[in-house]
């Protein structure tokens, strides 16, 4: 069985988006390694900034965090008065979405990389969930199980 172990990214200052990533979120700080910023995410993975100057296409990284993780990423959030969303559009600018009745929210990194914590993976809360994730019911409706009511 294949496990990921790193992944590039792409940033106008390794450091900086390294210690960003470490501040915000409570990770152990960067370690330099040749040409990159390395910042453990799991015990297997790696997030391994480097530094361009080409074109960076901002990529998405969500976090499944705990609920008292996510309180204070959101007050780090709040105290840098970052701007977050409650959508990966943007826009829903300032809210904290509810899906699976858990927490979410997006917010930028310094090379524009958006990142998102979540409390509740991805249509875990079901159907029965109060705030249903809109992708499982999109999967319903496609497959035919869920009226589409629109």
């Amino acid at each position: 069985m294949s496990v990921l172990n790193h992944q590039i990214v792409w940033s106008r200052d390794a450091g900086t988006s390294a210690r960003f990533l470490t501040d915000m979120l409570g990770y152990e700080p960067p370690v330099k390694l040749g040409h990159f910023v390395t910042v453990q995410v799991s015990p297997d993975i790696t997030f391994d900034y480097m530094t361009t100057d080409r074109d960076i296409m901002a990529q998405h990284y969500a976090f499944l965090v705990s609920e008292n993780e996510f309180d204070t990423i959101f007050a780090r959030i709040q105290e840098r008065g970052l701007e977050y969303w409650g959508d990966p559009r943007h826009q829903e600018p300032g809210v904290i979405n509810r899906l699976d009745d858990g927490r979410g929210v997006y917010f930028n990194d310094p090379s524009g990389h958006e990142l998102e914590i979540i409390t509740r993976p991805y249509g875990s809360g079901g159907l029965d969930a109060e705030h249903v994730n809109p992708l499982l019911g999109e999967e319903l409706k496609a497959s035919g199980k869920l009226p589409d009511l629109s």
